[in-house]
């Protein structure tokens, strides 16, 4: 099959990225890291997570830093500011803030689910029904995370018609674009292209996208692999950040600075500016006090440095 002409590019590293760090970010960097974003390119840029603050303290600023960047004069026409919204007191708070696109997040895996949100899949998907319907009612659109696809931390591996299963019913649900996690980096292109072949026989591919974190150094050849099968969507976290609290050793997702230098070397529109990329994950960077985690950057700006 011919790749996509164009890859929708969805960036994830002001929410997923810095969710797990142990320093708090203030909002005023969260804010310059997002439109910097923004000004580079990335028309998708998820802003923030309306959870408690008791467990994601990182988000605690939520409403602050969504209120700013809808109102800012920076902000750019196309560009949206998606957040999480776990439940509907998130999707609430969510929606009093300006929220205009909502995410909700699941897992393949029993056990991830119960460790991650502290129930079951049926009962999760339960509670995401909620939030969905309320979203609807409001013409605002969903965006659902399946954690786990293929393998879990508990587990071990997981069957591709498990995430198929869980991807089936939230596209039923209402959700208009399903995120298939490799939470745990632990997936190859072959683990993942039976993954994606399960989850595209009762989900139309245009609706489905790749989220691979690189534990393994496999995100970007799972990415190819994922292009073969028709997938344009990918999340990718800038300069690498990020990690999963309940996956011992899993780190960031993908590099924003790499998905783009791989879809420009494929010849793949994306929108985004690699300059602008590399600027963007060393200012946040410089602020967490140590280099970016995304080996173009690294080479890219190494090359700088010498010329």
């Amino acid at each position: 099959m011919a790749l996509p002409n164009r890859v929708k590019v969805v960036e994830v590293g002001p929410r997923d990225g810095l969710q797990n760090e142990q320093q708090i970010v203030p909002a005023a960097i969260k804010i310059e890291l997002i439109e910097r974003l923004a000004d580079a390119g990335l028309s998708v840029i998820e802003a923030t997570s309306f959870v408690s603050p008791k467990w994601v303290p990182q988000m605690a600023d939520n409403a602050e830093v969504l209120a700013a960047l809808l109102a800012s004069p920076r902000r750019r026409a196309g560009v949206s500011y998606p957040v999480l919204t776990p439940n509907l007191k998130g999707f609430d708070a969510a929606v009093e803030a300006g929220a205009q696109e909502v995410a909700i997040f699941g897992a393949a895996s029993e056990t991830f689910s119960q460790k991650n949100i502290n129930c079951s899949v049926a009962e999760s998907l339960k509670r995401f029904a909620a939030v969905v319907n309320a979203a609807g009612a409001l013409e605002i659109p969903v965006r659902a995370y399946v954690s786990c696809v293929v393998a879990c931390p508990y587990e071990g591996a997981v069957a591709p018609e498990k995430a198929a299963w869980v991807a089936q019913r939230l596209l039923d649900m209402g959700c208009y674009e399903i995120s298939l996690g490799d939470t745990i980096g632990a997936g190859t292109p072959a683990s993942i292209q039976r993954m994606i072949e399960a989850c595209a026989a009762v989900v139309p591919v245009e609706n489905l996208a790749g989220h691979y974190h690189d534990t393994y150094g496999m995100a970007i050849a799972n990415i190819y692999a994922s292009l073969e099968l028709g997938v344009a969507v990918f999340d990718s976290s800038i300069a690498g950040l990020g990690g999963c609290p309940y996956a011992i050793g899993a780190s960031g997702n993908v590099a924003s600075e790499d998905l783009v230098f791989l879809l420009q070397g494929l010849g793949i529109d994306c929108g985004g500016d690699l300059a602008g990329l590399l600027a963007a994950g060393r200012f946040i960077s410089a602020h967490l006090g140590r280099a970016p985690a995304s080996k173009a950057a690294r080479a890219l700006l190494a090359r700088q440095g010498r010329q």
